[in-house]
């Protein structure tokens, strides 16, 4: 050691020399500058020399001397950006991450080839994700990756640096993938670690750093996924990396911080007292061991404060909160107003109050932990995976102590999920994003029971729509209908057309990519896009009466969907379960349900898919008792109170439209076939649901409201009969009844509609959805099939390929207005997002079709087509004396129909049929 500093400073002694024998105006001064600031970085970068200012001088005055056309211009600005870089990583300084970011000069200098372009690659990547560290731009840390790749690229799997190529481009991915949740950065990561720590076998210089970083992805991967073998090899990793860092070590610091931070995640797992006394232990050390302008400090602060949390909450030492609160202070002290970090102190603040509230119970901790809440989640530099974590734990703990900010708390969720899924090209990734925090799935029904509790039922309608309808407004914010813009400005509504046009083609573009380095830069065009299109929506609500344009709905907007009858939102939470009604004018009313709770509904669903596959083995003179007594109970706990508020309340007359709207744990539940199955004194039969009013569902209000727009453009229907019962190997048993039931809905329509049929071999993906696109009115029969864990990959078994929710989705079809899905389990949603209707009938009614008929379950062809028949018939009857097809008569013929074929069809069979929309 010893030996080295003295080389070094001979050396920096040396080149001062040669430097004082060559004046300003001596054609080798920049050489014997560089040469000297060169000397003085090594001994910086090892620790053998404090001073960085004066070497940042000196390769700024070498940069003064070649001009930009001087064939050492490159080098020189290389050499200053890697100064800076250097001065950055110690002192933190912003100011020499801005400059440094400038140089970017530097690559473009570099063309492929240049012999510096592969050092240039690696340090710009380091400048710009400097910046991301300090600023949280998406855009800088997705450069980084890109510069980070085309390095790695260029650099031979034999290169002696090739592990740090590899380890840098990791760090950036895990740095992505903490900011914007993608799973996909995070496997890539740890892949590229695993090689690297492959590439660092015992004794190579480099072992300590690949066992850091393994050990720190690892701790991210398992809090995320919980697998436990991740944590314990961390802790293993970190361990190691210690014992390679003894006493004395300039990076000792830095290692006992994550030994410390590996055995504080295990004990908030595994509660194993020794792993939190050990981490309060390292983390002191390490803050010991740390200069206070190390860039590392606050982030030692605010761990241990966490960890001084966790000890508190086991022994009730006021000591240790109040240290935690002390150190979070201190953390927030060294950072600047933006940087991205200061969520992190908010958190742990929030962490330390609530702490101190929970054993303590002074009411201001309780408002300052409340406060810091508001603070983490609202911090807009931090990514939006943590704040959404963190807004979703503030609504939780709202409700637990019932404090006033709940509603507040929900808002912040959807706010930031909206801006989270946003950042998403694909339809799919949009749903991957939204699905993957816990406790997200219930947020709109909570945040409907809450505002429920407090009495405000038009914001509680407000909220359940804003939430539960994400998915399918995301999706349809690029085809909304801009009529009256284009009247009130025409340029404006023209911007807003052909930018939306092109952020939907870089959706779809995107979507096909496999490259992941492709897959990177399309997702930087598409938000690139993106701000574009924000920002003529935001010129848009510039204008008085667009103020609104695109913004979650409210109530008198919303209540547009009851224009044709009553719609009754069912909500299911774990807090309440109740209904809502929506009349035509007017107030909502409230329906409480109090013998209905969470608990009890899962079990109404149980037995319900009892019911069903007792149903199916029986014969069809077989009464369906455990049917029967499940349809009471709906009955008698759900929709009886209901119905005695449309009585009642509402004075709705009999045979009126009403719209159910299910939420959560009510979405698997018959409710159109509630029965009382009783009979009155007199010998007569209590009516049923269906005998009283004609139901129908809706997804969302909106769809309904979106739907009625679209029916102002009616155009000549011509009606489409698609069919297959002979899908290709492997996709389903042959449906023997298909070719008979197209037929006969060819005899029953109109003579005068156009009329089109695809079945057999030319009922293909392909072609059935072009003949979609082609036509207004469809008529489906063949095999559906709900995917329950990705809902956008159901779809409809054709010959050759499947036809799927995603494929319909993205077909735009404005002139569609009915659909007839005779498959099974077309009206039927997923399990990760309960609250968000992502079915094949809801996707043709989002595609343009305003009134579907689907189906809850398996469909017995041959049964069905009692149903069908009675259907069109209905349907078609009054063409005869000059009526005109139209599919608002939909719901009616539906219901006409079931109660007509009551003698032929089994009662699983008629009531597995669902209308959904006007």
């Amino acid at each position: 050691m010893r030996k080295r500093v003295s080389h070094l400073n001979a050396a920096v002694q040396h080149f001062q020399l040669v430097l004082d024998q060559c004046p300003v105006s001596h054609p080798d001064r920049a050489t014997a500058l560089t040469n000297l600031a060169w000397a003085r970085l090594q001994g910086f970068i090892r620790n053998d020399l404090e001073d960085i200012d004066v070497t940042t001088s000196l390769f700024r005055d070498a940069l003064a001397l070649r001009p930009e056309h001087h064939l050492d211009y490159s080098s020189s600005l290389f050499n200053l950006t890697e100064a800076l870089t250097w001065r950055y990583s110690k002192k933190g300084t912003t100011a020499d991450i801005r400059e440094a970011a400038h140089l970017y000069l530097v690559v473009e200098i570099c063309p492929l080839g240049h012999q510096l372009r592969h050092d240039a690659l690696y340090w710009l990547a380091e400048v710009v994700e400097a910046r991301f560290k300090q600023c949280g731009s998406i855009d800088d840390i997705d450069e980084a990756i890109q510069l980070h790749r085309e390095a790695v690229s260029l650099c031979p799997e034999g290169h002696a640096d090739y592990d740090t190529y590899l380890n840098n481009l990791a760090l950036s991915l895990v740095s992505r993938f903490r900011h914007q949740g993608k799973p996909n950065d995070l496997d890539e990561a740890i892949s590229l670690y695993e090689e690297v720590l492959r590439l660092c076998p015992v004794g190579h210089k480099h072992r300590d750093f690949s066992l850091v970083n393994l050990g720190g992805a690892l701790i991210t991967r398992f809090n995320t996924r919980g697998d436990i073998d991740d944590i314990t090899r961390a802790v293993s990793l970190h361990r190691e990396a210690l014992t390679l860092q003894p006493p004395g070590h300039r990076r000792r610091d830095t290692m006992l911080h994550n030994l410390a931070h590996a055995l504080d995640i295990r004990y908030d797992n595994l509660h194993v007292i020794e792993d939190l006394n050990k981490a309060i232990d390292w983390y002191r050390e390490s803050l010991r061991l740390k200069q206070l302008d190390h860039p590392g400090h606050h982030v030692t602060l605010h761990n241990l404060s966490s960890a001084l949390c966790s000890r508190f909450t086991q022994t009730q030492e006021n000591e240790d909160v109040d240290e935690a609160i002390t150190l979070c202070q201190e953390s927030l002290a060294l950072l600047s107003s933006l940087h991205p970090a200061r969520y992190f102190s908010y958190m742990r603040l929030q962490e330390a109050y609530l702490c101190r509230y929970q054993i303590l119970h002074h009411p201001a901790d309780l408002s300052l932990a409340i406060e810091n809440f508001r603070l983490a989640s609202g911090h807009p530099t931090q990514g939006f995976p943590e704040r959404i974590k963190e807004a979703i734990y503030w609504a939780r703990q709202a409700e637990v102590y019932q404090h006033e900010s709940a509603l507040e708390a929900y808002q912040m969720c959807f706010e930031l999920f909206d801006s989270h899924v946003m950042t998403r090209s694909s339809i799919i990734s949009r749903r991957e994003a939204a699905t993957a925090f816990d406790g997200a799935q219930s947020l709109s029904v909570d945040a409907a029971s809450c505002a429920i509790r407090r009495d405000n039922l038009l914001r509680a309608v407000e909220l359940v729509e804003q939430g539960r309808g994400q998915q399918w407004s995301l999706t349809s914010r690029l085809r909304i209908p801009v009529e009256d813009l284009e009247s009130a400005n025409p340029t404006l509504a023209h911007n807003y057309l052909e930018l939306s046009k092109l952020v939907s083609n870089a959706a779809q573009n995107s979507a096909m990519i496999t490259d992941t380095a492709t897959a990177d830069r399309a997702a930087t065009e598409y938000r690139r896009l993106t701000r574009q299109w924000e920002a003529a929506v935001a010129e848009i609500r510039g204008i008085r009466a667009f103020s609104r344009f695109l913004l979650p709905p409210l109530y008198e907007g919303l209540q547009a969907a009851a224009r044709q009858g009553p719609v009754i939102i069912l909500i299911a939470s774990q807090y309440s379960c109740s209904a809502i009604i929506i009349p035509p004018s007017g107030d909502p009313h409230h329906v409480p349900l109090p013998s209905v709770t969470l608990v009890e509904l899962t079990n109404l669903n149980d037995r319900f898919a009892r019911a069903i596959r007792h149903a199916r083995i029986m014969g069809p003179k077989v009464p369906r008792n455990d049917l029967i007594v499940f349809l009471r109970t709906v009955w008698d706990t759900i929709m009886l109170p209901i119905v005695n508020v449309l009585q009642h309340g509402l004075k709705l007359k009999f045979l009126s439209r009403i719209w159910l709207c299910p939420t959560a744990a009510f979405t698997s539940i018959p409710l159109h076939a509630a029965h009382p199955f009783k009979t009155n004194a007199d010998g007569s039969k209590e009516p049923c649901l269906e005998d009283l009013y004609i139901c129908s569902y809706t997804p969302t209000l909106s769809a309904l409201v979106r739907s009625r727009q679209l029916m102002k453009k009616r155009v000549t229907p011509s009606f489409l009969t698609i069919g297959q019962g002979q899908p290709g190997a492997g996709k389903g048993k042959e449906l023997l009844a298909v070719d008979s039931e197209l037929e006969l809905v060819h005899k029953l329509v109109p003579a005068t509609a156009n009329r089109t049929t695809v079945s057999g071999d030319a009922a293909t993906r392909a072609g059935a959805l072009e003949a979609l696109q082609q036509n207004t009115w469809v008529h489906l029969a063949c095999h559906g099939k709900q995917d329950r864990t990705q809902p956008y990959h159901s779809h409809f078994v054709m010959r050759d390929e499947h036809l799927t929710l995603l494929d319909i989705m993205e077909k735009d079809i404005p002139h569609a207005e009915f659909a007839f899905l005779s498959a099974c389990h077309t009206a039927v949603g997923d399990e990760e997002t309960p609250d968000e209707v992502i079915h094949l009938a809801a996707g043709l009614q989002f595609s343009g079709f305003k009134s579907v008929i689907g189906t809850l379950w398996e469909v017995d062809d041959s049964v069905a087509q009692h149903v069908v028949e009675a259907f069109y018939k209905n349907m078609f009857k009054d063409l005869e004396n000059g009526g005109v097809v139209d599919c608002t008569k939909a719901a009616w013929a539906l219901n006409r129909a079931t109660h007509s074929v009551k003698t032929k069809v089994p009662l699983e069979q008629r009531m597995v049929f669902v209308h959904i929309g006007v």
